[in-house]
């Protein structure tokens, strides 16, 4: 009873205050806009908004399924080539060196600018959006397996080494576990650059998808509608970000359980000290 007393007041914790922060805002931008008298198509009210999303339903559902369709695609090509590249990396200080600082540059190089020519060279069909995702995606969950692969301790790789550990097992047994954690942090950075990426993508060239559906309903000024699409991106990639972190949960109960202990170790000392 008193276990589900403390889950029940740790869920409240972890819901209740960003709820009522979003009733607070909702509040404040529905007042404002009914106070100022400001128009629809300036600044829809939060309750405008919700009608649209209502009434044009089916229209965002349609679209939002050819996006969510590229941002999977998009994000699981993100995830091979980000761990492919961390495990590349670190397994030479050569190949580290040689290919390190280009993975930096890579990220100057701005993708809305890259965009077109794979329109140029893969059409329209969905190739290029998935090549685009992938691209906005992969750097976040390329650095932190990166980080996580060093942050492995030195003398647990050498008490390996002297049990003849060969380096396909010193990977499986000793780096691998200490870069899951920072590979499920840069997942859920990805999680998110995936979204805006799907929105660039079809902002070049796309006849269907929430991004397009942007373009459309920029022509025709229909600024309601433009937030309701908005919001229905924001929820997947909400939905996105939610489904890695019950995943972290699921297959890292040993990090997930230390960091609640000394979150709660940590609370309970300020109390002390309060």
């Amino acid at each position: 009873m008193f276990a589900r007393g403390t889950r029940a007041r740790r869920i409240a914790a972890a819901v209740l205050p960003p709820v009522l922060f979003a009733i607070v805002v909702l509040g404040a931008w529905q007042l404002y806009t009914v106070v100022g008298d400001i128009k629809e198509s300036t600044l829809p009210p939060p309750t405008a908004i919700a009608e649209a999303l209502w009434n044009d339903r089916s229209m965002l559902l349609e679209n939002a399924w050819v996006t969510i369709k590229e941002i999977l695609l998009g994000f699981l090509a993100a995830i091979a080539l980000g761990v492919g590249l961390a495990v590349l990396i670190r397994s030479s200080r050569t190949i580290e060196r040689a290919v390190y600082p280009w993975l930096v540059v890579s990220q100057m190089v701005p993708i809305p600018a890259i965009a077109p020519l794979l329109i140029i060279w893969f059409g329209f069909e969905m190739q290029p959006k998935i090549i685009v995702i992938m691209l906005v995606s992969f750097f976040p969950i390329a650095v932190n397996t990166i980080d996580g692969l060093r942050a492995v301790e030195p003398e647990l790789l050498n008490l390996l080494k002297t049990l003849k550990a060969n380096s396909w097992q010193r990977f499986r047994k000793a780096q691998l576990p200490a870069a899951l954690p920072f590979l499920f942090s840069g997942l859920k950075v990805a999680a998110a650059l995936s979204v805006i990426g799907a929105v660039f993508a079809e902002w070049v060239g796309a006849s269907e998808g929430l991004g397009y559906l942007i373009l459309v309903l920029n022509n025709q000024t229909a600024t309601t509608e433009m937030f309701a699409v908005i919001v229905t991106l924001a929820s997947i990639g909400i939905a996105l970000f939610l489904i890695v972190t019950l995943l972290e949960r699921l297959l890292l109960p040993w990090y997930y359980e230390s960091r609640q202990a000394e979150g709660e170790g940590l609370h309970l000392e300020v109390e002390d000290k309060v």
